[in-house]
């Protein structure tokens, strides 16, 4: 996931760049971009041919993956960290109860989400961030050996079925999942972006897989492997959750929130409230974000306009109530190939275009060196 992060912040500058360069701007102040747009005004730019396929193709698997990744997904792991909390409880209820305050937020369109989101999200990775520094500072000693394990877990195959090959296709997976590199969905919302610099936005957002996938994921991983939580099971090499030395919960691999949970509870024993109110927190967000990059592909293929955006806003709803009441295993397998299948589309379109980007950030910086951005700005 490291590897992946880092190397996500060059794909993340790229195609934030050319999301804001593209974009449609209209007479109402709305703004629609995104890959669906550089594809197809990129592709034409250059005298490429193949530009307004894939775009197409690359919307019909955003909505894809808002509906899975983005909703389902989401409203699953907030449901299984209630369950873990309250015991046994209905998921079509959380599903129900998500699905009316998501479209109580997105019915209101991008600066409706906006508003919400940039109180949401500081709070829950501040309490995020806090409770995980306070468990590594109490076990300092040990984060030496932890970052030990987890490079043995990667180079020797320990835990991870098919070895480094394993542990690096589950690690950019999960990272894919985590900061939207390379994927194209995040490019949608920076082209909402005021500015009339592309490469600014660029470079804003080249800072997210670092923080996101880098330095919070990372500190994650070090909390579970030095809590103990996460072993496996000499016979099966399978990771199992482990309480007293019992091993009681099979984990395949995905269900990180039950793991984190019991991770964090080695160091508080409450924290597993704390986190069921993050991971509500880290859920919803991510699904009215979600909402507004299926929205946009949703409108590229069927039009702009308060009807058309009023079905997809019911669909992705509907949808909230499913994933909170279905199996994880189906779930997540859904939203990784719709991801995947995004990342492939995007990725290919980002190759074909680096020539445009490259030609955006010299102008730029060197607009920026000799003063002419300042003065302009005057």
């Amino acid at each position: 996931m490291i590897v992946a992060g880092l190397l996500g912040m060059a794909s993340k500058f790229t195609e934030c760049t050319l999301g804001v360069k593209y974009r449609n701007e209209y007479a109402d102040g709305t703004v629609s971009g995104g890959p669906m747009y550089y594809m197809t005004k990129g592709f034409k730019e250059r005298n490429l041919p193949g530009g307004r396929f894939l775009a197409i193709v690359f919307a019909i698997f955003t909505i894809g993956g808002a509906l899975g990744g983005g909703n389902m997904f989401q409203a699953n792991q907030a449901h299984a960290q209630i369950t873990q909390i309250t015991g046994d409880f209905s998921g079509v209820i959380t599903g129900v109860i998500f699905a009316v305050i998501v479209f109580a937020v997105i019915v209101g369109g991008i600066k409706s989400i906006a508003n919400v989101t940039e109180k949401v999200v500081p709070f829950m990775g501040v309490l995020y961030v806090v409770a995980a520094l306070l468990i590594l500072i109490v076990e300092a000693d040990k984060i030496g050996w932890a970052f030990g394990q987890i490079f043995a877990g990667a180079f020797t195959g320990l835990g991870v079925a098919g070895g480094f090959v394993g542990a690096l296709i589950q690690g950019f997976k999960r990272a894919a999942f985590s900061n939207e590199a390379g994927v194209g969905s995040a490019a949608i919302a920076h082209s909402a972006v005021r500015t009339k610099e592309p490469v600014t936005e660029g470079v804003v957002s080249l800072l997210e897989p670092f923080i996101d996938t880098v330095v919070i994921c990372t500190m994650t991983a070090l909390v579970i492997t030095i809590s103990g939580v996460l072993v496996t099971d000499p016979a099966t090499g399978n990771f199992v959750l482990n309480e007293a030395g019992t091993a009681i919960k099979t984990i395949d691999g995905s269900s990180g929130v039950a793991l984190t949970s019991a991770a964090f509870a080695t160091g508080f024993s409450w924290f597993p409230y704390v986190l069921a109110v993050a991971v509500i927190l880290f859920a919803f967000s991510t699904m009215i974000s979600w909402s507004y990059y299926g929205l946009k592909a949703w409108t590229y293929l069927f039009g702009e306009g308060k009807k058309t955006e009023l079905t997809f806003k019911l669909i992705f709803c509907f949808f909230i109530i499913v994933g909170a009441a279905a199996q994880l295993g189906a779930v997540i397998d859904f939203s990784d190939a719709m991801i995947f299948a995004m990342a492939v589309v995007n990725i290919t379109a980002l190759y074909f275009l680096m020539p445009i980007v490259k030609r955006e950030m010299n102008s730029y910086f060197s607009r920026l060196k000799s003063g002419e951005i300042v003065k302009h700005k005057h």
